[in-house]
């Protein structure tokens, strides 16, 4: 779904709908650039996103501008002074350390690699939805939106409750 042709908000969906936020989860598509808010197997919103700036595969260590894969909740979210708002992954969780600790013993990342954290979901500078609309990925390995698609997602979001499934 695209804003153009679906331009009623997600709040005014929800409402018609009624489900309960714990009823809600984020599916983040990698390949296709695309998050979308989730109640069972019904896509109800779909947005445009951009991602790491080698976007390919999941996130093997700090610095490696990779976006991770797996099953996350959200540690906080908050204003941000540079991304509007930022909705906090509690990356590295239980599967994606376990995941990084196989490659190190496997000789795969450097010993002294550090798994990284602080990604999140967040916005873009005032004026600047052109980072997103072009579809160029540049993050560091977060997953960035328009703004105002972000606060719509960002209404549902609960943090240690609320699921995102980022997958290839």
């Amino acid at each position: 779904m695209d804003r153009a042709v679906d331009p009623v908000p997600l709040s005014v969906l929800l409402d018609s709908l009624g489900p309960g936020l714990d009823a809600l989860e984020l599916h983040v598509d990698k390949s296709d650039r695309r998050l979308c808010v989730m109640r069972g197997t019904e896509a109800l919103r779909c947005y445009a996103v951009v991602l790491g700036g080698a976007p390919e595969g999941d996130k093997r260590m700090q610095g490696d501008r990779r976006t991770p894969e797996g099953r996350f909740t959200f540690r906080d979210k908050y204003p941000h002074r540079e991304w509007h708002r930022f909705a906090w992954i509690d990356y590295p969780n239980a599967e994606s350390r376990a995941r990084f600790e196989r490659r190190r013993a496997s000789g795969e990342i450097p010993a002294d690699a550090d798994i990284g954290g602080e990604i999140g979901i967040h916005g873009v500078p005032e004026g600047m939805d052109v980072l997103i609309t072009t579809g160029v990925d540049w993050t560091l390995g977060c997953i960035a939106m328009r703004n105002a698609d972000l606060d719509e997602v960002y209404a549902v979001i609960v943090p240690g409750r609320t699921i995102v499934q980022i997958g290839p």
